[in-house]
């Protein structure tokens, strides 16, 4: 499941079937294996050097997990990673040629921001001048919930206007819950925060918001921060793991990890600059629609592919 680590012992029980998929590999003449997470990674890159395969070990998450730092630059042919931030450090190996491929995203996606706006409004009956400030992931502690809560609590003290966060996702366990709802229930009057659970498609919920604010810390590339792009809702982020190269080119706000307030400020700062916010949300879409899309994506992994087969 994502947000669960993929330990040692969750690799020792794929060893007794790598001969099986070794085999597998070699009757179906695969050239070149490509995983993309913890457990292709266990289940599949011994298999493919036993079978004589090319290995693509592609990262996309902290460039300090063992498997990035000990495994792939050993068994990898090519290493691949989702941001600069992900990319594994050294000189061993695979780990000598790495590079980054952005994750890639439908830049096609259709949105309305005034309707998806006011059916979030609608729903929660808050007042049509609320400030929604969007929070988007599993509720873990690196996506930082708890500092996400308190972030919209400053922004509250910070506005006179009413301010609003909409939480869309799950938590893990029933811990993180207790918490989160302990940071909501000492919350300023005037603000509030929701909920929402999963919903799909995601985008049409984020078009929504006024802001999506990222306290999340060592996250390599979060998603839901290029889909904002696209669908042109205002980001601040922390200046941690990937999202500063996702913002690059003032594309988005940054601001200190793990200080809300900093976040509220620099929120309440770019509200309150509506030139600014409107140049920053057009040049956004067009750095993600160029450094994101499908097409690109594509185009370097063929690459990658053709160079391994040669």
């Amino acid at each position: 499941m994502a947000g669960r680590r993929f330990g040692l012992l969750n690799f020792l029980s794929t060893v007794p079937a790598i001969a099986k998929r070794a085999q597998f590999l070699k009757q179906h003449q695969v050239d070149i294996v490509h995983t993309n997470d913890g457990r292709t990674h266990a289940t599949w890159a011994l298999a493919a050097k036993l079978a004589g395969a090319r290995l693509v070990w592609h990262h996309r998450g902290d460039p300090t997990a063992r498997g990035i730092r000990y495994v792939a630059p050993l068994l990898a042919d090519q290493i691949l990673a989702v941001s600069s931030f992900a990319l594994p450090g050294g000189n061993i190996g695979a780990a000598r040629t790495a590079q980054v491929v952005h994750s890639p995203f439908d830049s096609s996606m259709s949105f309305d921001r005034q309707a998806s706006r006011s059916r979030i409004i609608e729903e929660l009956g808050l007042d049509p001048d609320t400030i929604l400030c969007g929070y988007f992931g599993l509720f873990i502690e690196r996506k930082r919930p708890l500092k996400f809560i308190e972030a919209v609590g400053e922004l509250a003290r910070l506005v006179d206007r009413p301010v609003a966060g909409v939480m869309f996702g799950e938590a893990l366990d029933e811990t993180m819950l207790a918490a989160m709802a302990d940071k909501i229930a000492h919350l300023p009057a005037n603000t509030s925060v929701a909920l929402m659970g999963y919903r799909t498609p995601g985008h049409e919920w984020l078009a929504g918001c006024d802001l999506l604010l990222v306290p999340a810390i060592d996250e390599p590339l979060g998603r839901t921060l290029v889909e904002a792009m696209l669908v042109r809702t205002p980001v601040v982020a922390t200046n941690s793991g990937g999202n500063p190269e996702a913002l690059a080119q003032d594309c988005g706000v940054l601001c200190a990890g793990d200080e809300p307030l900093d976040m509220a400020r620099k929120a309440r700062d770019l509200l309150n600059d509506r030139e600014r916010m409107t140049d920053m949300v057009i040049r956004a879409r067009t750095r993600a629609v160029d450094h994101f899309s499908e097409e690109r994506h594509v185009e370097a992994i063929e690459k990658v592919y053709l160079r391994l087969v040669e």
